[in-house]
């Protein structure tokens, strides 16, 4: 007997979808009988299902696992209550531009015997309400739903497309239980569509005089800059913005970034911020935006040179789902970055070396080895101050990093070159993006947003992903706040690694609570009633008595875990829960306390 879900399927297998991240409900017995019956007739089903305790888990990994492959999971739930327990993965997704395959089954519209599926719990008339899409539909590039096996299978595809098309995200199907349940013949099962016929849209390039326009500034400019933070998002364009930085010696700056989008030891890389003062805005006079939902705050001081050139480069250059957003620029542009970057190299290449003089290119690379190298020697500098507390203990965050990065390279047989970083440290992005030292494309990942809770789930999903796309990682490490961590509904996330053998490493960046919000105050009353008052005082402090984060791994996932408080017993934890994660094949948690709020 074939169903609705039976199609469902059948067509996320032969659209290259490998794993659905699962939270069953009693809108799913139709699923549930079809991966038994594949079970019985070809000992294994078609999509590889993961459990997930918890949703926002569940979507959490498929964008792990999204990041990693390049390609789409599904993630299924239950009804409105499963959608809404997607929660604010559902803003990473969307902001991150990851496509995912969301389908949630809903209530049973019908309360007739005569009809299969039909309403038969308590539940179910609790679940039946008006809208069940508009839970999510802001969020999505597409909803839509599903009414008859019949058709399922084009439903899905045309999803798929919209999902790997510019600008990507996440996709969004819903079934009731009468049209999952809907036995269909098997000529409707054994139907196979022509997968090469539903392509993603081919990204776009930029308009010849574009090309001009853009290649005669770079070659004009005194001083040329290129601030990015997501073109990394797609792997292939790392090595083209290092070409073309290096071609006309170029500064590459990342404002907030939240993928690699240019090597860490790049000559030309000279700085990051997240939202503070760029200096270097002052002095460029040519900007190329590429890939950036913030450049810069205004509020900050930041601003363009007002005889500045700009030019926009992005899949979504106006960020037309944001409420405001503004760049004075002279070109916008909506393209794909790896398509543009390609056009700006050919470009400046075909002028030949005589377009850019010698001593010019000579004066631009000087001035970027000065400007990079104060900035290294800042950070050098910070990685060499252990602590700052009075008794010399509590680790600088830093030298905690820096101990981290050693460590990995002395614990992992690539020497931390097959290391996939997981990052969701939030009010310490700059130190690891500065102090974790992200080399290759795709080697750090973030939820490219800003809701709380991803990196535990991501992990899983990462994991499983490298081994998909063969990438051969030797370590997964996560590094989060204490506040993150306990947002990432840990006690569901490495029961999932454990039960699908994904270990990864967690360094938990434990200040004592939810910095952000006291940063966030502090930007408005600097010199306020709050200003001098704990984090407990503000509600914002997880103390006196912390949770004891690592043992919360230990109990649900078997994991290793130890708390460290002292900057001299860093490096031997970290080590050997290094060791136990690559040898012995365990999560391992590491939750280090630095200066508390």
């Amino acid at each position: 007997m074939y169903t609705t879900a039976s199609v469902l399927f059948k067509t996320f297998a032969e659209a290259g979808i490998t794993h659905a991240f699962v939270n069953w409900g009693n809108d799913h017995p139709a699923f549930l009988e079809e991966l038994e019956r594949e079970r019985v007739e070809s000992g294994k089903t078609v999509v590889e299902i993961v459990t997930c305790p918890h949703e926002m888990v569940a979507l959490s990994a498929a964008q792990g696992y999204a990041q990693v492959t390049g390609k789409p999971a599904a993630v299924i739930v239950h009804v409105d209550v499963g959608t809404q327990g997607l929660a604010g993965a559902v803003h990473n997704v969307d902001r991150a531009h990851t496509p995912v395959l969301i389908f949630a089954g809903a209530a049973p519209q019908s309360s007739d015997s005569r009809i299969k599926g039909t309403k038969n719990e308590a539940a179910m008339w609790l679940q039946d309400v008006p809208d069940q899409p508009s839970i999510v539909r802001q969020y999505m590039r597409y909803t839509t739903q599903i009414q008859s096996g019949k058709n399922a299978a084009k439903m899905v595809m045309r999803a798929l497309q919209i999902a790997t098309s510019e600008p990507k995200g996440p996709v969004y199907l819903w079934g009731r239980r009468e049209a999952t349940e809907e036995e269909v013949d098997s000529s409707v099962y054994e139907e196979t569509l022509n997968i090469s016929r539903w392509p993603a849209i081919q990204g776009p390039g930029l308009p010849p005089a574009a090309i001009d326009s853009i290649a005669d500034a770079l070659l004009q400019a005194r001083f040329p800059l290129i601030i990015t933070a997501s073109s990394g998002r797609n792997p292939k364009t790392v090595p083209l913005l290092s070409t073309l930085s290096n071609l006309l010696a170029i500064g590459v700056f990342t404002s907030c970034p939240m993928s690699v989008c240019i090597p860490w030891s790049h000559p030309n890389y000279i700085g990051t911020s997240f939202g503070g003062k760029n200096a270097l805005l002052d002095h460029a006079d040519v900007i190329i935006v590429l890939e950036a939902d913030i450049p810069w705050i205004d509020t900050h001081g930041n601003k363009p040179a007002d005889d500045a050139r700009v030019f926009v480069i992005d899949t979504d250059p106006l960020k037309t789902t944001f409420g405001w957003s503004h760049v004075d620029a002279e070109l916008i542009c909506k393209v794909d970055p790896e398509v543009a970057l390609s056009q700006l190299i050919t470009s400046i290449e075909g002028r030949g070396a005589q377009a850019l003089p010698a001593e010019k290119l000579s004066a631009r690379q000087a001035r970027l080895a000065e400007l990079r190298l104060t900035w290294t020697n800042q950070m050098e500098a910070a990685e060499g101050v252990k602590s700052l507390a009075a008794d010399q203990t509590t680790p600088t965050v830093p030298f905690l990093l820096s101990t981290l990065r050693q460590a990995v390279i002395s614990q992992t047989p690539s020497k931390g070159a097959k290391t996939l970083w997981v990052n969701e440290s939030i009010s310490n992005y700059p130190n690891t993006w500065s102090f974790l030292r992200p080399e290759h494309p795709g080697s750090m990942i973030t939820s490219g947003a800003s809701s709380l809770g991803y990196a535990l789930g991501a992990a899983v999903g990462a994991f499983l992903g490298g081994v998909v796309a063969r990438k051969e990682y030797d370590l997964v490490a996560v590094v989060v706040g204490d506040g993150t961590f306990l947002f990432g509904i840990p006690a569901s996330a490495y029961w999932m690694a454990r039960r699908y053998n994904t270990p990864y490493l967690t360094v938990v960046l434990n200040n004592g609570g939810w910095f952000s919000p006291k940063h966030s105050m502090m930007g408005v009353y600097p010199t306020g009633l709050g200003s001098t008052a704990s984090g407990q005082q503000l509600s914002v402090g997880f103390g006196p008595h912390m949770p004891d984060y690592s043992q919360i791994a230990v109990a649900s996932g078997d994991a290793w875990g130890k708390r460290v408080e002292k900057a001299d017993e860093l490096q031997a934890v970290l080590e050997e829960a290094i060791r136990v994660v690559v040898q012995e094949r365990r999560s391992a948690v590491v939750d280090c306390i630095i200066q508390l709020i």
